[in-house]
C-alpha cells in the first residue's frame, strides 16, 4: 500500500510504498493482549515481600498448656492467626516473567502497526530532526500536525535536538526504531514513523 509522507512543517513530501505484510494485516486483539501482558509482566520488579512465621522475631514458646484451659490448642505466637504473627501465603520476591514465542512477539508488533494503519492513526514523516532543539517550536509544530498524544519513532539514532525538545511535552514519547514495542504503540493515540524507521522495520521483517 502507498502512504502519504509529510515533513515536520506539514508540507507534502510525496508517497512511500509500505509492506502489506507489516502494515496491512487484520489486527487480532488476542495476539496484542498476549504481547502486552508479556511486556508488562517482564517489567514488574517482583520485590514485594511479607514475612512468614519463620521470619518473625517473637518467642516460639508454647503460649499456654495444651489441656485444661478450655481454649484452643495453640503453640507459637508467630502463627498467622495472631496479631503480630507471620503472614500466611504472603507475597515473596520472585520474577513475574513468562515465556512468549519469538514468532508471537513479532506478529504482535505487526498487528500493532497494522492497527494504527487501519485506524488512520499512522503518520510517516520524512525526517525527525530539529535544528534549534526548542520545545516551544516543537509544540507549535505538533499543533499544526494535530499531534497531542503520540509515539514518534526515529531511525537508528534519534536527532539529539528533536529528542531534547520533545522530552518535556506531555503524552509524547520518542524512541529509536530498535525500541519500538507493542505496549508503547497501543498506549499512544497516534504513531509517527520516520522514513528511516519504516525502512528499518521492513528490513527487520524480511
Amino acid at each position: 500500500m502507498d502512504i502519504k509522507v509529510t515533513t515536520l512543517t506539514g508540507t507534502d513530501a510525496g508517497k512511500l510504498k509500505i509492506s502489506d505484510e507489516i502494515f496491512g494485516l487484520e489486527p487480532r486483539d488476542d495476539i496484542l493482549h498476549r504481547v502486552v501482558r508479556w511486556q508488562l509482566a517482564k517489567k514488574q520488579q517482583g520485590t514485594h515481600k511479607a514475612k512468614g512465621r519463620a521470619e518473625i522475631s517473637r518467642t516460639g514458646a508454647k503460649m499456654y498448656k495444651q489441656k485444661g484451659t478450655g481454649r484452643a490448642r495453640h503453640h507459637s505466637a508467630r502463627a498467622p492467626q495472631f496479631r503480630g504473627g507471620g503472614k500466611a501465603h504472603g507475597p515473596v520476591v520472585r520474577s513475574h516473567e513468562h515465556d512468549l514465542p519469538k514468532r508471537v512477539r513479532a506478529l504482535g508488533l505487526k498487528h500493532a502497526l497494522s492497527a494504527k494503519a487501519k485506524g488512520a492513526k499512522l503518520i510517516v514523516i520524512d525526517e525527525l530532526a530539529l535544528a534549534d532543539g526548542k520545545t516551544k517550536a516543537l509544540v507549535e509544530t505538533f499543533a499544526k500536525l494535530g499531534l497531542s498524544n503520540a509515539l514518534l519513532i526515529g531511525g537508528a539514532e534519534v536527532d539529539a535536538g528533536f529528542k531534547r525538545a520533545a522530552q518535556n511535552i506531555a503524552n509524547i514519547d520518542v524512541l529509536p526504531v530498535q525500541g519500538i514495542n507493542v505496549y508503547d504503540i497501543l498506549r499512544r493515540g497516534t504513531l509517527v514513523l520516520s522514513k528511516a524507521a519504516v525502512e528499518a522495520l521492513e528490513e527487520r521483517f524480511k
